[in-house]
């Protein structure tokens, strides 16, 4: 029995008159609801369940309908006029209750009467009766808010979705239409990534994935995680990044690569063996232009996960409560899609100096829901956030337990800076006509690496790409003058930016992790 299940049945034998389960899920709500009155068990039901709709009318256990009984008065006649401990489900009833101010009708106004005049009857009588609303929306008119008790259905679990993927394979096979190549981490993986989808939307991607090539692979983790794009588009703020990048595209931070690694598929069913949470977040400050937004592309290809890029600047909204509002969807939706890594780039820009006035107070209340969250999720959501300024944030979100670690990220070093000079040239120049008579040797790379003292990462890209600029524009392949003519017209950021840089390595001296090796 699952734990809504429990939830409703305590709720009923209380003699709770009304119940209103929002999901979207009607099939499988209805079908949940049904089992629990089946049950015999000490925490079942065991009573007779009847289903009504506007278009069928009132159908019982039986499947045997009366036609007759299609409107809410006709409806609550007949329940008010029973003499049997039962539970009626009411689907789509949401609409006969709307009291908006442009859909209002004096029917509406009838029912939600007579519904509170049928709730009080439910109470006093000894016929143990209740209504369960099925709705997607969970509104309550006010009248109606102290008479109704509101659930939300959640969407399924691990367990829900590995039963329904073993049950799909099983029918697969029989039919001799599917090959399945899947461990059983590979199989966990798989059924994780479907976290966050309805089960009829995790069916429909299973089918798509099996029909498409006739087999079941890890590479279908990526499939299921690219379907789960439509339900970010509903938030805003949220947005799906797909990555093609790994941590060999990442020049060095060799101490931050490590402890990703060590942390990989920490989520799993393994880990809790040793006890282990999910890892909740880092936190990336350092010099602009280092890599800090590259890690996080590479990260969630090392780590098989769903990366989102989380927009602050669509969370604040003009009215009130909406901005709150706002902030709670992109959460919800964050966790409906765990385990997932939810991206913050220069977080600062969102929360930093929260404490202002003159909104408010509303980023205050964001700032402080956000704070609330990390430290509360159950959800295995890796915040990867990343900032430029760590001075203008509040003291609040950088204490211990809000992020696991907080790396700076400094200048690239020299040998860095060679591995960096490699990794572009090698992305950049493919082809042999444009590469002409340039060999790229150890030699040559430590030769730019020692002329680029100060450069960042962005800037030796840069260097790069002037280089292939001026030899397009000539016509010809590129040569190593053209790279040393862009070093030579380049000023770094750390000459230009050298009292902001100084102050930064300063602060995180005792305040960070480095992310390089020294």
């Amino acid at each position: 029995m699952t734990k809504l299940q429990e939830e409703v049945s305590l709720l009923v034998r209380s003699r709770f008159p009304i119940l209103l389960l929002e999901t979207s899920e009607e099939s499988r709500a209805l079908k949940l609801l049904q089992d629990l009155c089946k049950s015999k068990d000490k925490k079942g039901l065991d009573r007779p369940s009847y289903v009504w709709s506007v278009t069928k009318g009132l159908v019982d256990v039986n499947k045997k309908v009366d036609a007759s009984i299609k409107t809410p008065q006709t409806l609550f006649e007949y329940i008010s006029s029973s003499k049997e401990t039962a539970v009626f489900i009411l689907l789509d009833f949401h609409i006969y209750l709307d009291q908006s101010t442009t859909s209002s009708t004096p029917e509406s106004y009838q029912t939600v009467r007579e519904l509170r005049d049928l709730a009080l009857d439910m109470r006093q009588t000894e016929h143990e009766r209740t209504i369960i609303m099925i709705s997607p929306v969970g509104h309550v008119p006010l009248a109606l808010q102290k008479d109704i008790t509101v659930l939300t259905m959640p969407l399924p679990d691990e367990m829900e979705i590995r039963l329904l993927l073993d049950e799909m394979i099983l029918k697969q096979r029989g039919s001799g239409r599917l090959e399945v190549y899947l461990n059983q981490q590979e199989k966990e993986l798989l059924c994780k990534s479907a976290l966050g989808l309805t089960l009829q939307e995790a069916q429909n991607t299973f089918a798509q994935a099996m029909i498409s090539d006739g087999k079941l692979d890890k590479n279908d983790i990526q499939f299921v995680l690219q379907q789960k794009q439509q339900i970010l588009k509903k938030t805003g703020a949220l947005e799906y990044i797909n990555s093609d990048l790994d941590m060999s595209d990442v020049g060095g931070l060799e101490n931050l690569k490590i402890w990703f690694e060590r942390r990989n598929k920490s989520w799993l069913d393994a880990a809790s063996k040793y006890n282990l949470p999910a890892p909740k977040g880092v936190l990336l400050t350092g010099v602009p232009g280092c890599g800090k937004s590259l890690c996080a592309k590479a990260v969630a290809s090392m780590w098989q996960l769903p990366l989102l890029r989380f927009d602050m600047g669509t969370v604040f909204g003009m009215y009130v409560g909406e901005s709150e509002a706002n902030m709670r969807k992109a959460l919800r939706a964050s966790e409906a899609l765990s385990p997932c890594i939810l991206w913050m780039d220069e977080i600062e820009k969102g929360l930093g100096d929260s404490g202002g006035s003159g909104d408010g107070g509303t980023g205050r209340r964001v700032f402080g829901y956000f704070l609330t969250w990390m430290q509360e999720k159950k959800s295995p959501v890796f915040v990867f956030a990343t900032a430029n300024r760590i001075e203008s944030l509040p003291p609040e979100l950088l204490r211990k337990g809000r992020f696991d670690e907080i790396f700076f990220v400094d200048l690239p070093s020299r040998q860095e800076r060679t591995k960096i000079f490699e990794l572009h040239l090698k992305k950049r120049i493919k082809s042999p006509e444009i590469l002409g008579n340039l060999i790229i040797t150890n030699e040559l790379l430590n030769d730019l690496s020692t002329k680029t003292e100060g450069f960042i990462g962005a800037e030796i890209e840069q260097v790069i790409i002037t280089a292939l600029y001026e030899a397009y524009f000539e016509n010809r392949a590129i040569c190593v003058e053209d790279i040393y003519t862009a070093i030579s017209q380049t000023v770094p950021l750390s000459v230009t930016q050298y009292e902001q840089i100084a102050a930064l390595r300063e602060w995180a001296k005792s305040r960070a992790v480095k992310a390089s090796n020294e």
